[in-house]
């Protein structure tokens, strides 16, 4: 969706939009009705579609009270989750200062004393509240996943999914509405997150993303707790703390933050097998994502879905995005990490609230048990995947993000999410890693919020009903009515009753067990480098030189030279035996002179594993693309190929020496978004270089707009120019291109795109948004570019 830029909104409209009603008016009725009558009323209500309203026909006396969750009216659609929160909003615009308890303040910059140069005064209520306030406001960081961002938006099932030749219908697979209905859009909050580095740490880092979305359903909420990577480091839940322990800053100095380029990480690494698949993609751009909305989400592990009938399909998630699929290099990532360590934090916020709508869409895997034998690996590995050749995606659903927090901490740092968390019709499977976050996510809740009522802070509150017989606890908010607060009871006829599974009630699946209590792992997960095999097959050359500088960086921080031979000789050689050869040459260790005698001997690849051959490049909406330019620039130049770029979706921002009017050589002028001092190249994915003589002069003169056009080459980003322009390029001496400003007619070498006559701008703009579409251009060979 392009933006319209005569729309100085910030994408997001009045606050009050957002909830057409916002709750009834109407103030709250008492309910004078005997325990008995009111319970009837109760029991007529359940009667109404699971969490939808009472018929609206009926009063509030004949209905009943619905739980505190129930903020909206009517059927579940993409507001209901908003307007339940626009009753906790506060907005301070034209109001007056208060304390806490709503007393008004006079004066808030001066403690009370006596006298102007004596002791405070312990009275002083409003400075004891102001400063316990600040004192209390943090809550523990999460133990992984710290760093995060989030923001709301909807999901909506497609009309007639393909499902190929097996089934029809969804229906026949889950009970799930939410999966099933597509007139009904479903709130949601989705929040990305890195895994190791603590709450202030850098986007930008090497590291696992979070991938985790709360679906706020008419059944319940449902949260599907991924990361942007399809397989784990370990195979059993056992190993969690081992496993977060070695990666996290050793305990001795807390260092190095959010990194795994360190000894205790890859000892843990070099003595696990089980790790190789994971670190093959933690090595590759998977690891370093251009964005959040252009990087997949998966759900990890192996789910069940379960229909009406209590038949039960294997399932795996997958979030494919609709810009793409892209990645940061490594050096790109270590500058901006300088430069704005909130990379795609801000990215993602602004383009929402510059009115884009990123976009994923749900595809899933669906196989029987039967299936699932038949595979060479153990669907209940978190380690493995299932290859796309085997059982393809079906997609059947699209998630829209569309809204940006009002408040970070109480949104985003406060969302709770549980994988234990799932509606009718999902259920789980005995994936060990899976059983174990069932249990460790509420414990972790527990320990952030200091109370087991977290479920009850409004971004984590449901909007489906609720009605059980939890009425206390710490910072308890939901206020029951009632006697019997517990079950069986005859005094309140002994409701909340449970609901039968055709009213709505939660049913696992009866999957049949037998065995022996053991402390053991099967055989069928022990086979730990064919997949990982797969992988590096699957990577173009380009790909698998990233991966071999990864391993070259992180590895070469490593100080044991026993770490860094186990390895080579243990891991990457049963992996295959040239990369082994490769990583060992710049880590100081000793290639080994024969493949390991573990390593799988198939050439199998899939195309889907590489970023660079699943991209589908063919659109550069939400693109950033920097302009450089200095008073004199050629205002024909500039306003055509910024015209073409913003129909096409893409950012354009204008990047001079100084912030303020630049003004053209016909006199029109143009405002500088950014200056030299306060951008860099690293946070732009292109850079274009207008025209005009007196403008390119000054650019010769800047070495910051010479650094801009060099670094963009060494990243392999698309560079343009028009007219005198292409001097700049020259002038930088970009390696195998000849940017020589005598040429003729438009010239495309390598992502760097010229028209030195600055003549036929309309062929020039088509080249250039080809080569914006490409991303990266990795047949270039930067090395002699100083940048």
């Amino acid at each position: 969706m392009p933006v319209d830029d005569s729309n100085p909104d910030d994408g997001r409209g009045d606050q009050q939009s957002r909830a057409t009603d916002g709750g009834s008016d109407e103030p709250d009725v008492i309910d004078e009705r005997s325990d008995d009558e009111a319970t009837n009323d109760e029991a007529e209500q359940r009667e109404v579609a699971d969490g939808g309203a009472a018929d609206e026909s009926r009063s509030d006396s004949e209905s009943g009270r619905a739980g505190t969750s129930d903020a909206h009216e009517g059927e579940t659609d993409e507001n209901s989750k908003q307007e339940q929160l626009e009753e906790v909003r506060e907005n301070a615009e034209g109001e007056q200062l208060t304390t806490d308890h709503g007393v008004k303040v006079s004066d808030t910059d001066n403690s009370l004393k006596a006298s102007e140069r004596g002791p405070t005064i312990m009275e002083d209520f409003h400075f004891r509240e102001k400063m316990t306030q600040f004192d209390h406001e943090s809550i523990p960081e999460r133990v992984v996943h710290a760093r995060g961002s989030g923001v709301h938006g909807y999901f909506q099932p497609y009309e007639d999914p393909d499902l190929g030749d097996e089934y029809d219908d969804l229906e026949e697979l889950t009970k799930a509405k939410v999966l099933t209905d597509p007139d009904q859009k479903t709130p949601v909050f989705t929040r990305f997150s890195t895994v190791v580095g603590s709450r202030g740490s850098a986007d930008t880092v090497r590291d696992v993303r979070g991938f985790a979305t709360k679906f706020y359903t008419e059944e319940g909420n449902w949260d599907l707790v991924g990361n942007n990577i399809p397989v784990f480091f370990i195979q059993d839940a056992m190993e969690f703390p081992d496993l977060v322990h070695a990666i996290k800053p050793e305990p001795d100095d807390a260092t190095p933050q959010a990194s795994a380029a360190h000894d205790t990480f890859w000892d843990f690494a070099s003595l696990k097998p089980e790790i190789t698949h994971m670190i093959m993609w933690v090595l590759s751009g998977r690891a370093l994502p251009r964005a959040y909305r252009m990087m997949q989400g998966f759900g990890v592990h192996t789910f069940r879905l379960v229909n009406e009938e209590g038949d039960a399909k294997f399932v795996k998630f997958h979030w494919t995005p609709k810009y793409d699929t892209s990645q940061l290099v490594w050096d790109e990532t270590q500058k901006i990490a300088g430069k704005n360590p909130d990379f795609n934090r801000m990215d993602l916020y602004d383009v929402i609230e510059e009115g884009y709508e990123p976009e994923f869409e749900l595809g899933v895997q669906i196989f029987d048990e039967d299936e699932a034998e038949e595979f060479d690996f153990d669907v209940l590995d978190p380690t493995k995947i299932v290859p796309e050749s085997e059982v393809p995606v079906q997609p059947i659903g699209k998630m829209v993000l569309n809204e940006t927090p009002d408040n970070f901490f109480a949104e985003v740092e406060q969302v709770a999410f549980h994988p234990g968390n799932v509606v009718p019709g999902i259920d789980f499977s005995n994936d060990p890693l899976l059983q174990g976050r069932l249990f460790s996510y509420q414990d972790t809740q527990l320990n952030r919020f200091g109370s087991a009522n977290w479920d009850e802070i409004p971004i984590n509150r449901p909007i489906a009903e609720r009605h059980n017989n939890q009425r206390a606890g710490f910072m308890r908010q939901e206020i029951n009515e009632g006697k019997a607060s517990y079950k069986p009871n005859s005094i309140g006829d002994d409701q909340p009753e449970e609901a039968p599974e055709g009213e709505g009630g939660y049913e696992h699946y009866a999957e049949k067990i037998s065995g022996e209590k053991i402390r053991n792992r099967s055989e069928s997960f022990m086979e730990h480098f064919d997949q990982a095999r797969l992988f590096w097959n699957s990577m173009t050359e380009p790909e698998k030189q990233n991966i071999v500088d990864a391993a070259h960086f992180e590895l070469g921080k490593v100080d044991r030279m026993e770490i860094r031979e186990r390895m080579v000789y243990d891991l990457f050689n049963n992996v295959d035996h040239e990369f082994a050869k490769r990583v060992a040459e710049g880590i100081g260790v000793e290639p080994p002179e024969e493949p390991g005698d573990q390593m799988p001997t198939h050439g199998r690849e899939d195309s889907r594993l590489s970023i660079e051959q699943r991209r589908d490049a063919d659109s550069i909406e939400t693109r950033k693309i920097a302009v450089l330019v200095d008073d004199g620039y050629d205002s024909d130049h500039l306003e055509t190929i910024r015209s073409t770029l913003q129909d096409e979706g893409a950012r354009v921002k204008i990047v001079s020496k100084l912030l303020g009017d630049r003004e053209a050589e016909n006199g029109s002028t143009v405002e500088a978004d950014k200056s030299h001092v306060t951008t860099e190249s690293v946070l732009f994915d292109a850079v274009y270089v207008p025209g005009g003589e007196d403008s390119v002069d000054a650019l010769l003169e800047q070495g910051e707009a010479k650094h801009f056009v060099a670094e963009m080459f060494k990243h392999k980003k698309p560079i343009a120019a028009a007219g005198k322009g292409t001097e700049l390029l020259e002038a930088v001496e970009l390696t195998g291109v000849d940017a020589a400003s005598d040429r003729e007619g438009v010239v495309s070498e390598q992502g760097v795109v010229m028209d030195p006559n600055g003549e036929d701008l309309e062929s020039f703009a088509e080249e250039f948004v080809d080569a914006i579409a490409q991303h990266r251009h990795w047949e270039r060979e930067p090395t002699e570019v100083a940048a």
